[in-house]
């Protein structure tokens, strides 16, 4: 074996393998020089007063291959780049068009604020991968922690909130519009309810943010086997998953009910007039009602696109706290965070192919995008802002 790795080098110093664990399983072996045959585990190059904060269960691991560091910061300056100039452009053009100064794209807005905040920490990440350890130490984790935390919990109550909104303008119609004083109330309200769940980990009171995973991220702890952490996870569960997860159900399913009947009654109608669909006839309250199903119907996606993003996190934190966390290796455990990025990138762009206000204001603004929105009637457009406004 010594004689046949001394063909592949002509120095005297003979060449070992060095390899390591990722998710339990061994990578390929690399070559080294001048190294004896070791095993690092994870830490091996950070600080000891940073690994004072790492869990025990991260330090039975061996490191990650340097390939997967690289090709994980490689996936993070995509997403950051993706994300900064999506959420960019929703909240420049949402913030500067006249005709979407509207209180209910202030919650739109202020989504894609936190899905900016989000992106902020990733360069933090990016560098600890180039890395392959923390660079900032526990102040950048901590910082890191909050950023994720505000964007997460923040994100669930504005998606909470806008479903409330989507289902007042189209179930309720004939009620009073929110105006722009209650929605922001509201967005203060939802930036109120997500600092307890930030600034009280930050601080250590209850619960607190530790490294993770390749020890470059940084999350509120859900490994330690105490009432403080079980109990915070329980409850960052319910207030911060659960609970706006289920109004945002029961206000679409409203929605979706309302729709529904509307749509049978319609029909009706037409049969009676003996035409194919009463839009056609240029009805001004069927063209409004019509661009706010649509409205909805990007509210919708974007409550999707929430629930695939922070499932896979809720789910690691239980198990980490309350069930086998033998499945949870450091690659597992880097995977959910990957999928809320992937998702705060993806969310304005949905934003922007579906809304149709936001569509025709893009265009005006930038028409080498090349969007064809169609407008609608004056008399539709007026009364609707209008109504927006009031």
């Amino acid at each position: 074996m010594q004689a046949n790795l001394s063909l592949l080098t002509p120095s005297s110093s003979p060449l070992m393998f060095e390899g390591g664990l990722v998710g339990g399983q061994a990578p390929l072996p690399r070559l080294t020089p001048g190294r004896r045959c070791e095993t690092r585990l994870l830490g091996y190059n950070t600080p000891e007063e940073y690994m004072a904060y790492v869990h025990p269960y991260w330090k039975t691991f061996e490191t990650p291959n340097p390939f997967l560091h690289e090709r994980v910061a490689v996936f993070y300056v995509f997403f950051m780049f993706a994300a900064v100039i999506g959420d960019g452009v929703v909240v420049w053009v949402c913030a500067s068009g006249e005709r979407l100064r509207t209180p209910s794209n202030m919650f739109g807005i202020n989504l894609g604020v936190l899905d900016f905040i989000m992106m902020l920490k990733t360069p933090v990440f990016i560098v600890n991968s180039l890395n392959e350890g923390p660079v900032w130490g526990k102040l950048g984790c901590d910082v890191f922690g909050l950023m994720g935390s505000y964007a997460g919990v923040g994100g669930a109550v504005t998606n909470a909130a806008i479903a409330f909104d989507r289902y007042k303008t189209i179930a309720k119609p004939f009620e009073a519009k929110m105006s722009r004083s209650t929605a922001f109330l509201l967005v203060l309200a939802i930036w109120a309810y997500a600092s307890p769940w930030s600034l009280l980990p930050l601080f250590g009171i209850w619960g607190r943010f530790v490294p993770e995973g390749f020890l470059t991220t940084c999350s509120f702890d859900y490994l330690t086997e105490d009432f403080n952490t079980r109990s915070f996870v329980g409850a960052i569960f319910i207030f911060s998953y659960i609970i706006p997860g289920a109004m945002i159900v029961y206000f679409y399913s409203q929605i979706y009910s309302h729709v529904r009947a509307h749509e049978k009654a319609m029909r009706a109608q037409a049969k009676k007039m003996n035409v194919d669909n009463l839009r056609s006839i240029g009805n001004t309250e069927e063209q409004e009602k019509s661009a706010e199903i649509r409205i909805a119907k990007v509210c919708m996606g974007l409550f999707f696109m929430y629930m695939v993003s922070w499932t896979p996190y809720a789910v690691v934190a239980l198990i980490g706290a309350f069930g086998n966390r033998s499945v949870l290796t450091p690659l597992v455990s880097m995977l959910p965070a990957l999928n809320c990025k992937f998702v705060a990138c993806v969310d304005p762009w949905v934003y922007a192919i579906n809304h149709p206000r936001y569509r025709l204001e893009l265009q005006k603004r930038m028409p080498w995008f090349c969007i064809h929105e169609e407008k609608p009637s004056e008399n539709a457009s007026d009364t609707t802002v209008s109504n927006e406004k009031a």
